[in-house]
This record gives structure tokens, C-alpha cells and sequence, in this order.
């Protein structure tokens, strides 16, 4: 039901697991939702991931930014996504439409891409990465939520892991495409800005003719009794018995949505989520630590991405099957135990001709370990007509202290260097996972039927 959860609550366990013709059922394929939502996926990161891999060092490079001065770009960019989500996800769930939402995200950040192209200074390329990335918030919880509820409670981890994936691909080909377009176009980065929108174009058409509308929260939804279970803590959701297949569902208010933050177990995924990405480096920070402290040369720069994606496409399914079997709780803190292992590659051995592998190696490993399970944790723990709202509050918090450690990343980095910084990073890393071990620890066993004992 959380992070510490084995997979599904137990009453998911109890869904009829026979066929027709008494042989046992086999786990259904991805869900068709999952597939066309992971193709809009890898299609916008091939666009998004052309952008980023190019950006730290157009800015810093190019534009001449300080690191404080990426750090509150960085920031930026992260920021306005986390803000802007919490608004996406409580809108999907109260108009009851997460494609249209969805889409207005998707949209938006297409529209921003050539933007880029009229933007030369710090000022407006500030104003259109907040745009861009306000497009990101808004569609992240509709899409997660189209994503969990297309898929049964027992399988939520490998959905995600499938998704990300698929979205990880597209990680992976844009810097390439990056690459490839700054040592063969004229015209450099705005030869790869231009791209990058035609790409984003192609994504949003791909939602509006194959991503199903109708995956909305109910009885009805592909996971069955299983996604209505967990908890039994449904606020406003009509009474449980009722027999009807498919009741009309009432709209979402804020009072039913700030009643999330009651549920004890929502409430610890979110202050873990939250101080764990206070020490989070974000990428684009630790591309420039492998840069700085590896002496890696300009033109190589767009590449570093890869060697995360290439590691996260290939173990994101693995581990998110493995978090639904052995535990979320596990794989989440397992995750960021990689992480810290690469801060500490890049302290202490700077002069291995292996360590940009190694890092980026562990970068992929910790992504694969922590970014679809902490959606499937969340799925698990609020119910089916809140699903997109739960997951905003989570991610936005997650999403707001990752801003802050870039701030305070590039502040320190500025002023005393970058190993300080990083030193500073690991440290608070090792205090806050411990901190999240004690709080994600396994619940008491038998807390659902303690209502039963006491009416």
C-alpha cells in the first residue's frame, strides 16, 4: 500500500485469479493506455533530452552563467514544474478528463521549443524554461494517473517501470540527436532548438490520436476491485457496497483533495520523497562535476546523458517488477544508496580513466530504482478518483526540495568549489536515506482489520 508495501494490499490478492475454464489467469499485457502513453513519452524526451543535454553548457559556456547562476536557472526549471503540478493533477482528477489535462501540458511545452530560438540571454531564456516546464507540471500526475489506472494494483511497479522505459528511450536517442546536430548543422544550438520543436509537434499528435480518453478512476477502471481497496479510505467516494458496474462519479473538491494529507502512510511518502530530494543533485550538476573533475571535453558533453539513459532503459522494467515483488521500500532506498555510492566516485576518485562510466552507471541505477516506484507506492495509497492529485502532492514535493538543492548547490559550489559541494550533498544524502528507512519501515501487520475488532 506504501513504500513498504510488498506490492498490492491484501485484498488485491483475493481477486478471482481462475479462468472460464478453471486453468489459472495470465498477467494480462501492458496495458494498451501504458503503451501509447510511453510512445507521447519517448517522443516529447527525445525533444526535451536534445534541450538538456545541450543547456549547461550553452548557458554556462555560452552565455557566460556563473554556477550560481545556473543553479537558480537549474532551479527554475525544476521549480516552476513542481508548483505547476500540484494545479495539474487536482484539475485532471476534478474535470475528470487526465488526457485533456495531459494534453494542454504537452502542448504548451511544444509551443515553448522555438521559442528558444528568439532567446539570448539570461532573462528570456529564464521566462521560456519556466513556460516549458510549467507544460511539464501540468501533464506528469494526469499521465501517471492514466498510467495507474489502467493497471491492476499487483502489477502498478512494472507498468511504470514499462513507461519509463520506453520514456527513457527517448532520453537516450535526443542527446544523441543533439550530438549529432551541433557537429554537423549550421547554426549549432538553434539548429537543435528548431528540431526539438518539430519533435515536440509530433508528440502531442500522438496523444490526440492514440492515448484512450476513457481510463478515468472508477469501479470500472481496467485494475478492478483490486485499485478501489487499499485502505479503504476514499474520501467522498459513494458507499463501497454499491452494486452498480459503473456509478457516475461525483467532481473532485479541494476539501476532498487536502483530506489526502490525513493518510498517514501518503504523508510519509511525501516528507521522504521531499527530504531525500533536498540532497539530490540534480542532473545537470552532475554532468558538470563529471566534466570538472574528469577534464571530459566540450564536444563530449551531450553524451553524458546516455550513459544514464542507456543504464535506466535497460533496468527500469526490472526493477520496478522486482519493487512490486521484494518491496518498495527496498528498491526506493537501495536507489539512493547507488546515488550516494557515485557521489562518493566522484569525491574520492577523480583520476580513474573509469570513473565517468561508473557514475553514470550508478546515475541509471538509482533512476531505474526510485522513479517509477515512488508513482506506484503512491497509486497504491490513495484512492482510484484522487489518483492524479495524490501522486501531484508527492511529486511536487519531491520536486520543490530538488529545486532547493540546486540553489544551495550552486550557491556553495560558487563559493567554495565544487567538492564542498558535493562533500555537503553525500552527507546530508546518508542522514536524510536513514531518516526515510526509519520512517518507510514496514507497518504493523494487521492494521486494516483493526476497524472490524473496533466498531
Amino acid at each position: 500500500m506504501y513504500l513498504a508495501d510488498r506490492s498490492a494490499p491484501a485484498g488485491a490478492k483475493t481477486a478471482p485469479q481462475t479462468a472460464p475454464d478453471g486453468g489459472p489467469v495470465r498477467s494480462p499485457a501492458v496495458a494498451s493506455a501504458v503503451l501509447a502513453l510511453g510512445t507521447v513519452s519517448l517522443i516529447t524526451d527525445v525533444s526535451s533530452e536534445m534541450v538538456t543535454a545541450v543547456l549547461p553548457l550553452y548557458l554556462v559556456a555560452g552565455l557566460g552563467l556563473s554556477p550560481l547562476g545556473f543553479g537558480a536557472l537549474d532551479g527554475v526549471y525544476n521549480g516552476v514544474s513542481a508548483l505547476v503540478q500540484l494545479t495539474g493533477g487536482h484539475l485532471a482528477d476534478r474535470v475528470r478528463n487526465h488526457k485533456l489535462i495531459a494534453g494542454i501540458g504537452y502542448g504548451l511545452s511544444a509551443l515553448c521549443k522555438p521559442l528558444l530560438l528568439l532567446a539570448h540571454s539570461l532573462g528570456p531564456v529564464g521566462v521560456v524554461l519556466a513556460l516549458e516546464r510549467t507544460g511539464k507540471g501540468l501533464r506528469t500526475a494526469p499521465r501517471d494517473a492514466l498510467i495507474s489506472l489502467s493497471t491492476p494494483a499487483g502489477l502498478q511497479g512494472r507498468a511504470f517501470g514499462v513507461h519509463r522505459a520506453m520514456d527513457t528511450t527517448g532520453a537516450l536517442l535526443g542527446p544523441l540527436a543533439a550530438f549529432f546536430i551541433l557537429n554537423t548543422a549550421v547554426g549549432g544550438y538553434d539548429a537543435v532548438f528548431g528540431v526539438s520543436a518539430c519533435v515536440a509537434v509530433l508528440g502531442v499528435v500522438v496523444l490526440m490520436l492514440f492515448v484512450p480518453s476513457g481510463a478515468g478512476p472508477g469501479p470500472a477502471g481496467p485494475a478492478g476491485p483490486a485499485a478501489v481497496d487499499p485502505g479503504a479510505v476514499q474520501p467522498g467516494s459513494p458507499e463501497s457496497g454499491a452494486p452498480k458496474p459503473a456509478p457516475k462519479p461525483t467532481a473532485v473538491n479541494l476539501r476532498e483533495a487536502a483530506a489526502l494529507l490525513r493518510l498517514p502512510r501518503l504523508r510519509a511518502l511525501a516528507l521522504c520523497a521531499a527530504l531525500l530530494g533536498l540532497t539530490t543533485v540534480s542532473d545537470a550538476f552532475l554532468y558538470l562535476l563529471l566534466q570538472d573533475r574528469t577534464g571530459i571535453r566540450e564536444q563530449w558533453f551531450p553524451l553524458l546523458p546516455l550513459g544514464t539513459a542507456a543504464v535506466f532503459l535497460l533496468l527500469a522494467v526490472p526493477a520496478g517488477a522486482l519493487a512490486d515483488r521484494v518491496g518498495r521500500r527496498t528498491v526506493f532506498l537501495a536507489g539512493h544508496a547507488l546515488l550516494l555510492a557515485g557521489y562518493g566516485l566522484l569525491l574520492w576518485a577523480p583520476h580513474w580513466p573509469a570513473l565517468p562510466y561508473l557514475v553514470l552507471v550508478l546515475h541509471g541505477l538509482f533512476y531505474a530504482a526510485t522513479d517509477g516506484v515512488l508513482p506506484a507506492a503512491v497509486a497504491a495509497t490513495v484512492p482510484p478518483k484522487l489518483r492524479a492529485t495524490g501522486i501531484a502532492l508527492v511529486g511536487t514535493g519531491q520536486a520543490l526540495a530538488r529545486f532547493g538543492c540546486s540553489l544551495a548547490f550552486g550557491a556553495v559550489w560558487t563559493l567554495w568549489g565544487a567538492v564542498p559541494a558535493l562533500a555537503a550533498a553525500a552527507a546530508g544524502l546518508c542522514c536524510c536515506a536513514a531518516v526515510a528507512g526509519f520512517v518507510l519501515r514496514p507497518a504493523a501487520p494487521d492494521t486494516a482489520p483493526e476497524p472490524a475488532r473496533h466498531p
